[in-house]
């Protein structure tokens, strides 16, 4: 007998769209898997690593396996530092060797030319100061260490709709949209340096030579609505590179 799906559901309009999804439980384009797919090709069992913004871990609550262990670092390099202002990633953090607080406007504690591979996922667009972090992402990398970041784009549909809005309803509309995300997991959002060509000069100013891009993956805000979802898929298709919703960037130090 031939499985029905039921089209009330977000798997439904994943599966309707991305019939791939299927098997495996993933698309083709899923940005989670794009973005750790690289990372973890820069990786080297001798990298010291450093998970800037490293937070509480969530992603190991993610229910494919696959997705999961990519974004587990640990024992994929010889050791992995997690940096955050939120103490709680010392405990929560499954994928730390250590774990370093940041104390507000303060340098990273981390040793000048000590790190191989710094990883950003989502922490750009949440940082009053992106100047700094690059200036102290360069200052702690050795010659030819990597910096990979995910972040957010302020001029996708998600960014708008996102700056539009005040942070205090963040939690509450993220509730909604995505069901799976708590909120201990949203921040406000301040889209200091949260377009390509920003991401770019940042660069190219602190001694990176870099590939910096937008990405779109499938449209998961917009799963509580067939219709939305359609319009997403359309998005996701044929968005110039500079309207998509995630920036990807590999820079490496000169």
């Amino acid at each position: 007998m031939r499985a029905t799906l039921d089209f009330a559901s977000p798997r439904a309009h994943k599966e309707v769209f991305y019939p791939e999804s299927a098997f495996g439980g993933f698309t083709d384009i899923d940005g989670t898997v794009a973005f750790y797919s690289r990372v973890n090709a820069l990786l080297d069992p001798s990298f010291q690593v450093v998970d800037f913004g490293c937070g509480r871990g969530s992603f190991d609550e993610d229910p494919l396996l696959w997705r999961r262990n990519l974004r587990f670092l640990k024992g994929k390099s010889a050791h992995v530092m997690g940096l955050d202002v939120d103490a709680e990633a010392a405990q929560a953090n499954p994928s730390l060797d250590e774990f370093r607080p940041l104390q507000g406007n303060r340098p990273w504690p981390v040793k000048d030319r000590s790190v191989n591979l710094i990883l950003a996922d989502f922490v750009l667009e949440h940082l009053p100061e992106p100047t700094s972090f690059f200036s102290e992402a360069s200052r702690v990398l050795q010659p030819g260490g990597y910096l990979c970041i995910r972040t957010s784009n302020r001029l996708s549909y998600v960014g708008i709709a996102s700056a539009a809005m005040p942070s205090r309803h963040h939690a509450k509309i993220l509730e909604r949209v995505q069901e799976d995300r708590k909120k201990e997991d949203v921040f406000p959002t301040l889209y200091r340096c949260n377009t390509i060509s920003a991401v770019r000069r940042q660069m190219a100013g602190h001694g990176f030579r870099s590939t910096v891009y937008g990405y779109e993956a499938e449209p998961s805000y917009l799963e509580f609505s067939r219709l939305a979802y359609w319009a997403g898929v359309i998005h996701q298709r044929w968005a110039p590179s500079f309207l998509r919703p995630a920036i990807f960037g590999f820079g490496r130090l000169s």
